[in-house]
């Protein structure tokens, strides 16, 4: 385990800089985060684009939903630059289209909606039941602390994936029925569940509210896991030698507001697979069982 842990870089890639617009309305600035892999992560594209939405509007209403789509790659620690048009404001609802640009290129575009809330009949998703408490399931860097790089066990794990996997992303991660790091850990069936905490307490961030800081946690923490479920039924582990995966598109619905001071359940589900697509479903829960948001994601995946 990394002696220090921390959730720094999720407040590293929350914090935008205002700009002068060059295409529409308003502009931001930010900076996508490090990873080991040839992009940048996609949840620092969506997460961002949602602040920059978020900072565009009345602070009488909030983000109900977001469409996205993944066009490019972004550079990992470059630059992006993220263009708001207000499409619309209402008594009730506000759209903004956000486009995210990379190397000067059109690499991300999204619409968000946001809306005033009002009284309504309320209906939830349950949380599944009968999965064991996160205290008794080890971390990501349990699980990798005595696997090795250069074993046929590793497969393509290198040292940088296996201390980012471990303690890069700023999330404690904690899998049932187990991890896809290395192998499918409890079988290629199609769903799995994590329990997701930050791992120490979120930091202020510029421009936004608590609640808003956390609704924009939860986008771009959604993104780490939510093609798993398919790689899980495809028995494809991530360090299978030559896989290739890749965000295409992008939904989420925010449903209450997310508090993210404590463990989360994260359900998920293999939706769909095929002609080198997979569909993931996703809602996110409280310990308690309150259901915060919902996610569907499509993906490339390609193996060797």
């Amino acid at each position: 385990m990394h002696p220090n842990p921390t959730s720094r870089i999720l407040t590293a890639a929350l914090t935008l800089t205002p700009a002068e617009p060059e295409h529409h309305d308003e502009a931001y600035l930010a900076t996508t985060q490090d990873c080991p892999w040839p992009k940048a992560y996609g949840g620092d594209l969506v997460a961002q684009a949602a602040v920059a939405a978020i900072r565009s509007v009345g602070g009488d209403r909030t983000l109900h939903s977001m469409h996205s789509y993944f066009m490019r790659p972004a550079e990992i620690g470059g630059e992006v630059r993220y263009e708001v048009e207000k499409l619309r404001d209402g008594r009730g609802f506000s759209t903004r289209q956000v486009r995210a640009y990379s190397g000067g290129r059109l690499a991300y575009t999204a619409l968000a909606s946001f809306h005033t809330g009002e009284h309504s009949g309320e209906h939830e998703a349950s949380m599944p039941e009968g999965l064991p408490d996160p205290e008794s399931l080890p971390s990501s860097a349990d699980y990798l602390e005595p696997r090795q790089p250069g074993t046929d066990e590793a497969g393509d794990m290198t040292k940088e994936s296996k201390a980012y996997w471990s303690f890069g992303r700023g999330f404690d991660m904690r899998h049932v029925p187990g991890p896809v790091y290395l192998t499918v850990e409890g079988g290629a069936v199609p769903h799995q569940a994590i329990w997701v905490k930050p791992f120490d307490a979120l930091r202020p961030v510029p421009g936004l509210s608590p609640a808003a800081r956390d609704l924009a946690a939860l986008a771009y923490v959604c993104d780490y896991t939510i093609l798993e479920p398919v790689l899980r039924l495809l028995d494809l582990p991530w360090a299978t030698p030559g896989l290739v995966t890749a965000s295409l598109d992008h939904a989420m619905w925010f449903h209450k507001p997310a508090e993210m001071d404590g463990w989360l359940l994260y359900a998920q589900e293999a939706a769909a697979a095929g002609s080198g697509r997979g569909l993931g479903l996703g809602r996110f829960f409280t310990r308690d069982g309150r259901h915060l948001a919902t996610v569907a994601q499509e993906g490339i995946i390609r193996p060797r």
